[in-house]
């Protein structure tokens, strides 16, 4: 989808695919890509850097599920970060998968995630939550940051710094880590600690859930809206154009 690979998958096979990252030891790293994402890849070489390195990057978006049809792939479906979160929450709390949670908006937010989602699945084992600070993090902080990580053993960091910035520290920061498997869901954190309302399912459905969000973080979000949805449409409109010229038969003289 304008030169960025999509997984086109399910929520049973993902969350398969983490389990048998986690069971074989391996590393990798899995992203969330909305649109926002994948229009600031285009214009930000370390970020598209990030996302081509992804082990896995599936469609938070409905619009892109909907691009990634329209180019013939009947089976594109969402995989909506919060909610792949959450799936595999209620997984994790039955295995014993120990989990850290990084980002978040301050650390009495991650804290308060953390207490919400002990809450909802009892057993969960989160190993450590801790907020970053909203800037390039220092060496030394890169460091003391991946030997906190590690020293509390977690199989699975969640990652919830927003878009583009935590794919930016999970490609920097995935040789150091031990942990399996870094999954980077962005405004997750704040849904389910409560800090920010979801947008209704049916707005999710049709794709209007920016909107949503617009009206509720207007100050926020209205520069990464009225940038890139336009440039999206544009993008994957000459996109679509050279798809059906490449699907028509060939003329022979």
């Amino acid at each position: 989808m304008l030169g960025i690979p999509l997984a086109v998958s399910n929520y049973d096979e993902v969350l398969g695919w983490m389990d048998g990252m986690i069971a074989a030891g391996a590393r990798g790293y899995l992203t969330a890509a909305a649109v926002n994402l994948v229009m600031s890849a285009r214009e930000e070489p370390p970020t598209l850097e990030a996302v081509l390195a992804a082990t896995l990057a599936v469609p938070d978006g409905q619009p892109l599920v909907w691009a990634l049809r329209a180019l013939g792939h009947r089976r594109a479906s969402r995989i909506y970060g919060p909610d792949l979160m959450l799936h595999f929450c209620r997984r994790a709390a039955s295995s014993g998968t120990p989990m850290f949670l990084y980002g978040g908006r301050s650390q009495a937010a991650v804290e308060l995630l953390e207490l919400r989602l002990r809450e909802r699945f009892p057993g969960l084992r989160i190993a450590g939550a801790f907020s970053a600070p909203f800037r390039d993090l220092s060496a030394e902080e890169q460091e003391q940051h991946a030997r906190m990580i590690d020293d509390s053993g977690a199989a699975v960091v969640w990652v919830g710094t927003g878009q583009p910035r935590q794919e930016r520290w999970m490609a920097q920061m995935r040789s150091r880590l031990a942990a399996p498997l870094l999954v980077g869901v962005g405004a997750a954190f704040d849904f389910h600690a409560g800090l920010v309302p979801q947008a209704p399912a049916w707005m999710q459905r049709s794709g209007l859930e920016w909107s949503y969000r617009l009206s509720r973080e207007p100050r926020r979000l209205w520069r990464r809206y009225a940038r890139y949805n336009p440039l999206f449409v544009a993008g994957f409109a000459r996109q679509y154009a050279r798809h059906l010229r490449s699907r028509r038969p060939s003329r022979r003289r």
